[in-house]
């Protein structure tokens, strides 16, 4: 299992969050998804077959690109 941090800086509310962790939830592999409007920042732990790559990509896809 895998876990990592990214600041994401389009986050600003809790429908933000909602979406992040929404849409990353539904990726794969992908085991917990925490986003904080306040530190602009989402920790997602996940296995494969989800990657980093995957889940920049769909992180960039739904407009909350990794900073």
């Amino acid at each position: 299992m895998t876990t990592v941090s990214y600041t994401i800086p389009n986050i600003s509310c809790k429908h933000c969050v909602h979406t992040i962790k929404m849409e990353v939830g539904e990726l794969e592999g992908v085991r917990s998804v925490e986003a904080d409007p306040q530190t602009k920042e989402a920790i997602i732990t996940f296995d494969a077959p989800a990657t980093e790559e995957a889940i920049k990509a769909l992180l960039a896809e739904i407009n909350y690109p990794v900073a």
